[in-house]
Formats: C-alpha cells, sequence, structure tokens
C-alpha cells in the first residue's frame, strides 16, 4: 500500500486494455485514489464502469484541445481531492490513421499541427493546470515509444510527436524540480491497444518484439502498471526528466539475431 492516501488524475483511458488503465489498477492496488476523464460519450460508457470498480471518480468530458474542457476537469478534480493530488498520467496520443502509412515525406500539415497537439502540447498544458495543486510536490508520467528515436515502419508523424514530447519532458522536470515535483515517461513495448491498432504494420510489430527482444515475449498490462507505480512512488524519488523503457530490453538491439526463431524451433 505504497500509495496509501495519495490521489491523482488520470488522462487517457480509452477501456480495459488501455496502458492507462494497466497502470490505474496497479496505483489503485497500491491504495492510491484515481479520478478519471472520458473524451465523448462513447467513451464515458467505457471508462465510467473500469472507474467505479476500483471506487474511482468521473470528473468529465476531456478533449485536450479544448482549454474549456480541460479548466472544467481540473476544476472537478480539486472540489474531489479538496485542491491537492500527487500525480498525474497523461496517456494521450492521436495522428490520423490515414497518414500513419506511405512516407513520412506526405504528412500533411493539418496532421502534423493536430498530431504534435494532441500528443505533445497536452502534456505541457495537463501539467500546467496540474502544478498548482501538486503542492507537496508530486510526480508526472506520460507514455511515449521507440519510434521516437527510431524509424518504425508506419509510424511516421507519431514519431516525430513522440521525439517532442520527450523533449518535453526534460524541459518539464528542469522547470519543475525546484517544486519537488517529477516528470518522466515510459517507453512501452508494442501491445495490442486502441491506440496501437491505428499502426499499419501493429500486427508484426508485436511478433518482432516478441521473437528478437532479449526476454522473448510481448509486454503486459501488468509491466507497464508496475513500471508507472515505481515512477509514480516514492521509490523513485531521485529520477526525474527520465524515459524508462518498458519493452523487454528490444530498444537495446542494434541488429536482431534473425536465426533465433529457427533456433529455438528446432
Amino acid at each position: 500500500m505504497m500509495l496509501k492516501g495519495k490521489k491523482g488524475l488520470v488522462i487517457g483511458v480509452a477501456n480495459d486494455h488501455s496502458i492507462a488503465w494497466g497502470i490505474s489498477k496497479a496505483l489503485h492496488d497500491a491504495g492510491a485514489e484515481l479520478a478519471f476523464t472520458y473524451q465523448g460519450a462513447a467513451f464515458e460508457k467505457r471508462v465510467r464502469p473500469l472507474a467505479e470498480s476500483i471506487g474511482g471518480h468521473i470528473v468529465g468530458d476531456c478533449d485536450v484541445t479544448q482549454s474549456a474542457m480541460l479548466d472544467n476537469v481540473f476544476s472537478k478534480t480539486a472540489d474531489i481531492f479538496s485542491g491537492e493530488f500527487d500525480f498525474l498520467v497523461h496517456s494521450v496520443a492521436y495522428s490520423d490513421k490515414s497518414e500513419l502509412k506511405g512516407k513520412y515525406l506526405d504528412t500533411s500539415r493539418e496532421n502534423f499541427l493536430n498530431s504534435m497537439d494532441i500528443s505533445c502540447y497536452s502534456l505541457v498544458d495537463v501539467t500546467r493546470r496540474a502544478v498548482p495543486m501538486m503542492k507537496k510536490g508530486g510526480s508526472v508520467i506520460t507514455l511515449t515509444y521507440l519510434g521516437a528515436e527510431r524509424i518504425v515502419p508506419n509510424y511516421n508523424v507519431m514519431g516525430v510527436a513522440k521525439a517532442a514530447l520527450e523533449a518535453s519532458v526534460r524541459y518539464l522536470a528542469n522547470d519543475l524540480g525546484p517544486d519537488n515535483i517529477r516528470v518522466n515517461a515510459i517507453s512501452a513495448g508494442p501491445m495490442r491497444t486502441l491506440a496501437g491498432s491505428a499502426i499499419g504494420s501493429a500486427r508484426a510489430m508485436y511478433s518482432f518484439n516478441a521473437t528478437y527482444s532479449p526476454l522473448g515475449r510481448s509486454m503486459t498490462l501488468d509491466d507497464i502498471g508496475g513500471a508507472g507505480l515505481f515512477l509514480l512512488s516514492d521509490l523513485s524519488s531521485g529520477i526525474t526528466g527520465e524515459t524508462l523503457y518498458v519493452d523487454a530490453g528490444y530498444h537495446n538491439i542494434g541488429v536482431p539475431d534473425l536465426t533465433r526463431e529457427k533456433r529455438e524451433e528446432g
């Protein structure tokens, strides 16, 4: 119960397969009290029962591009938590699915700006609103992916947006260090989530990571949940501005051992 008495806001749960939900379950099991947002009526039908199943609070509809919605969400969160909470989970990203294939060269200006706004700037926007309520310090985490630093087929503009997100983590960590607020990112391996399904080569990526990563398996929600719990707890009190890789070690691989699968089958 390392988070007993701690409170936090989770932005980005879509369903029970979401990485944000895996983190939420781990936080709840550690004793935390949670508040959740949703985006639109369709997602509310999925998120509300999940929140209720762990005694969580729903603080409203949240489109991160709409300042009024964000203001309302943080106002309700302040009311529920008496003006103070300890951590923030940011799990928000978006790009037009039709542009997550073909060439990055063909990315439209409209989708580039929209992807950067939702996938990167939203972290800055929500963190700025959270800081006044982290009166005793706190912790912020966001979700990224290896495509931020290496070329991943069909990831395209999302790779650029995630690279900007990781840079934002470092700059926010520097800004908020004097307030004892830590900011970190989790770089999760490929997982079967709603967001991941938008990537054209998703199925091949799951298989490749499971085959050629050092641990030789795919990631689970429990894997990511444990990492989130670590970064949001006092166990990581000296860590900020970092990207923690939770991908079975795949990010360490330069050239995969392409004979590994055949040897294991043999």
